[in-house]
This record gives structure tokens, sequence and C-alpha cells, in this order.
């Protein structure tokens, strides 16, 4: 039997209070505290703070950002113009970066599907990202480069 302080695992106890335990009950509390600590720890090495499975909305404004009808707008307009832009880049390049930046190819699976080799199509969307980064620049900043 083994004598424990219940202040220390009850916080509804504002004095001590000592109650005398079997040796399995002791066991138990004690293994309580080692989960909590290793529990405390994770939280700690992985810099989990917050609880995304709340039920105060927490999670859903972290998720899912409502946006300004101006931000939306905004929004397309961009997208219209990167659009644009990529129909000016020549057939081969505009299919390339599509195929790997909207679809979310990589660069290995277009080479095996065009039946071309890697490199070619990396230098391929590399040469079309320039040339898009130019194309952009002159139709949003009216920056030629």
């Amino acid at each position: 039997m083994a004598i424990i302080n219940l202040r220390d695992y009850y916080p509804l106890y504002t004095s001590d209070c000592f109650m005398e335990v079997s040796d399995e009950v002791t066991e138990m509390f004690k293994e309580f505290d080692r989960k909590e600590s290793a529990y405390r720890l994770r939280i700690y090495r992985h810099k989990a703070y917050y609880s995304l499975d709340r039920d105060d909305g927490l999670e859903h404004e972290a998720v899912f950002v409502t946006l300004s009808p101006h931000e939306l707008y905004e929004r397309k307009v961009t997208m219209q113009e990167l659009y644009a832009a990529i129909a000016n880049l020549p057939a081969k390049q505009a299919k390339r970066i599509y195929a790997h930046f909207i679809h979310g190819m990589t660069k290995q699976d277009i080479a095996r599907a065009e039946g071309a080799h890697e490199k070619v199509v990396r230098m391929a969307i590399e040469r079309g990202l320039r040339h898009l980064e130019k194309i952009l620049n002159k139709s949003l900043l009216g920056v030629p480069i």
C-alpha cells in the first residue's frame, strides 16, 4: 500500500489530502503521468500546439478562408492573364508547362508521354517559364525586361 496526495492528481483539491491506495492504483497513476509527459513532449517537438478537431470553428476559419468579392475578381483576372500568357508561348512549351503546373505531372511523365528525353522537357519548361515571366511582367506591370 502507498500513500498519495489527491491534490497532485485532482485539481478540485486545493489543500493536501492524503489517501492510502493499493500498489496497482499507484502504478496506474505513475503510468498516466509518464504517458502525459510523453504526449506533452511530442506536442512540443512537433509544434502541434493547436488542435484542428475542435467544434469552435477554428479549423474551418483556418482551412476555408472566404475571399472578398474584390479578391475573387482579382484572382479571376489574374488567372485569365496567366492563361492568355501561356497561350502566347510556343505550342510545346505551353503544353509542357500546362501539364506540369496545372495537371501536376512530373517532367519524367511528360517526357514518357511525348517520347522525348527528360532533359529536353525540363529545358523547355525552364525556357517557357522565363518567356512567361517576360510576358506577364509586360502585361501586368508594364515593365519590359
